[in-house]
């Protein structure tokens, strides 16, 4: 095929093509005579521009192969055809010429003698509608591409597609939506198919919630328990929205689906962990309830220490279980984020793949948040603690509370006059107050007060097991309708919660739990039916060294200026992170270099291929990240390190003075770190 934009002259009487060809040429043209139909047929290709061709040589021709290829061009194309004719041999007067605009289509007539003038401007308007031609060709090229992309980014998350018309309830699904539903791929899965294979009890609220996105336009977002052919029962969860037609109608409702079993698996074994906890402190408390009817002081003591213990331990399990979950599922959110950003700056002008895209990231960062918060509770959260005044840190976050809560509620804040100074992560110290802001303003729905106290604490009623030393204080009180001694008991459990469905995670309060633990400190919660809320977070005041820098609020870390071109060995062991990863290194203008696992890391390590950077994931089988990291100094000793993980806390043989990359990570944070350690090593 001819990769040069041509004109086919078919004119082998005269000098029609000889004046024909120079014509072209002069409007910037390549004209290529041939001397039969069939030579015109076997020259036609996508980039042949247009034909020109005289009628008296399609008058006895057999236009059978002519009209073959014409009929088998691609949607985009549509050859535009010159016939020359002489004088009255057009359409209007000539049966034979509108037969052939009948069978060739595209037919511009030409009269001859023609003058320059009218044959320079017919060849413009043809080139011109076939140079839109060739335009819609590579939209479609475009959007072919784009719509590879996505489904690469579908595969990565494990998403399946599907298209409701709400007009004829007909239902297109992808094979792994079918597959979600226990189908095969080429199964027949319609509208009928799915409310059979939704169970009983959960076929209503489905059914409610597809009409109201159909009548509101409301996004489309339920979990529900299916069931497969063979009679197992899984879980699965739809997103979706209403899309308009031309009218401003509803008209398709499209979305994604998930297969959740193992999450669901997962919640309910917490769940059942925690029923059995629960049994274990009912069965101890029932002992020690018989055993005070026997012993007046020592007992009761021994009641209140072994409950605090039971806790302890309860919340502690609990924890240990959340936070390995969190940490998986935040690897599973690195492949889905990464691939979604890099996909999102390639689809173009698709509004619909936009949309698509920025839905599923809008997800994924919700995952991320709800991950962060397991994390707090579980103790494994990547913390920046720096020295920070938190008089001066709730006098800059009071207008931020007030806003919070709305009318009808005063906030009073009462600060010590002295600083006090403590080492936290002043951003999950932030969260943590709004947190414990809005939990007493939902405690209070026809007003009140809250009143926010900070200083340094005066202990007497600390936890046994808070360490000695000098401690500051905020307390955070309200005049709401408190809590009950149960509730009371499980405020800081995560998923527990008092308030409606949809309106709170449940993890509040356990995270606010979680990140003063791993501060050194404690949290304290006291309340009753009636009488409102005192929440008193206890933290490590600061030494006294240096005692100008606790009134600083914010330490902004350096950044550096985005670095040159580099090439950056990626170890990964896992093929969607590790994937994901390379394509945000390579959209940064950087040569990734792949390796999954540390052994081979090292072999590359050992060549002589440039390597301007080591980022490297810290949980890998065989060999760590750690172990890579030591033995890859001590082949190139002043090759940059980036050690990416989610964990917030290493072993204590793993401390090495390497940047930390938390996961999951954007594009931003994984240039940031880039561009710091290449900086650094300049």
């Amino acid at each position: 095929m001819s990769q040069t934009a041509h004109a086919l002259i078919l004119a082998p009487r005269g000098r029609d093509a000889a004046v024909a060809a120079g014509l072209l040429t002069t409007s910037g043209i390549e004209g290529r005579s041939v001397p039969d139909l069939r030579a015109l047929v076997a020259g036609l290709s996508d980039d042949t521009s247009m034909a020109l061709v005289t009628q008296e040589e399609l008058a006895t021709a057999d236009l059978t192969d002519f009209d073959r290829w014409l009929r088998a061009q691609p949607a985009w194309s549509d050859l535009p055809i010159v016939i020359l004719t002489h004088a009255g041999g057009g359409p209007e007067r000539n049966p034979h010429a509108a037969r052939l605009l009948e069978l060739l289509g595209n037919v511009t007539f030409l009269e001859r003698p023609f003058h320059p003038t009218t044959f320079a401007s017919i060849v413009k308007a043809a080139v011109g509608a076939r140079k839109r031609q060739y335009e819609a060709r590579a939209r479609l090229a475009e959007l072919a591409e784009s719509r590879e992309r996505l489904d690469t980014a579908l595969l990565a998350g494990n998403l399946g597609t599907w298209e409701l018309d709400l007009l004829t309830m007909q239902l297109e699904t992808s094979a792994t939506t079918r597959s979600a539903f226990g189908r095969a791929g080429d199964a027949v899965f319609g509208y009928s198919e799915l409310l059979a294979s939704i169970h009983p009890e959960d076929r209503e609220p489905v059914l409610a919630a597809l009409e109201h996105t159909g009548q509101s336009g409301a996004d489309y977002r339920v979990e529900c328990r299916i069931v497969w052919p063979d009679g197992s029962q899984h879980w699965a969860e739809m997103h979706g929205r209403r899309l308009l037609d031309a009218e401003g109608r509803p008209s398709k409702i499209v979305g994604v689906t998930s297969d959740i079993t193992v999450r669901k698996t997962s919640e309910q074994q917490l769940v059942a962990v925690n029923q059995s906890l629960e049994q274990r402190v009912a069965a101890r408390t029932a002992a020690l309830e018989e055993a005070h009817a026997r012993a007046i002081r020592e007992i009761e003591q021994r009641e209140k220490t072994e409950e605090q213990l039971v806790q302890s331990q309860k919340v502690e399990a609990i924890g240990q279980l959340t936070g390995g979950v969190a940490h998986d599922f935040n690897n599973l959110l690195m492949a889905i984020l990464g691939n979604l950003e890099v996909l999102r700056r390639h689809v173009g002008n698709d509004e619909r793949a936009v949309r698509l895209i920025d839905s599923a990231l809008e997800g994924a960062r919700r995952g991320s948040s709800l991950t962060q918060r397991l994390l707090a509770f579980a103790r494994r959260q990547e913390l920046e603690v720096k020295r920070h005044d938190l008089v001066a840190l709730i006098s800059d976050l009071t207008p931020l509370m007030r806003q919070s809560v709305g009318a009808g509620i005063e906030v009073v804040v009462n600060p010590s006059p002295s600083p006090a100074p403590a080492e936290v992560d002043v951003n999950q110290i932030e969260l943590a107050l709004l947190n414990l802001v809005v939990n007493a303003r939902d405690a209070m729905p026809e007003g009140g007060t809250i009143t926010i106290e900070v200083g340094e604490a005066a202990l007497g009623s600390e936890p046994p097991d808070l360490a000695p030393g000098s401690y500051v204080e905020i307390v955070v009180t309200d005049t709401g309708k408190g809590m009950d001694a149960q509730t009371l008991r499980r405020a800081v459990e995560p998923f527990f919660s008092t308030k409606g469905v949809g309106k709170g995670t449940g993890l509040g309060l356990s995270m606010i739990h979680g990140l003063v633990l791993q501060l050194g400190g404690a949290l304290q919660l006291t309340s009753a039916p009636g009488e409102g809320t005192c929440a008193r977070i206890l933290l490590p005041c600061a030494a006294d060294d240096n005692m100008a820098e606790a009134a600083t609020m914010r330490d902004t870390a350096p950044t550096a200026a985005p670095a040159a071109q580099s090439r950056i060995l990626v170890v990964d062991d896992d093929p969607l992170i590790a994937m994901s990863t390379v394509a945000m290194v390579e959209d940064l203008g950087h040569t990734a270099i792949e390796a999954s696992s540390g052994a081979r890391a090292l072999e590359i390590i050992g060549s002589d291929e440039p390597i301007d950077l080591l980022l490297t994931d810290f949980s890998m089988p065989r060999m760590s990240g750690v172990e890579l990291i030591q033995a890859a100094r001590a082949l190139r000793p002043h090759l940059p390190v980036i050690l990416a993980t989610g964990y917030a806390e290493l072993p204590d043989d793993a401390r090495l003075d390497v940047a930390r990359l938390g996961k999951p990570y954007d594009e931003r944070q994984l240039a940031d770190q880039i561009n710091l350690a290449l900086s650094r090593a300049a």
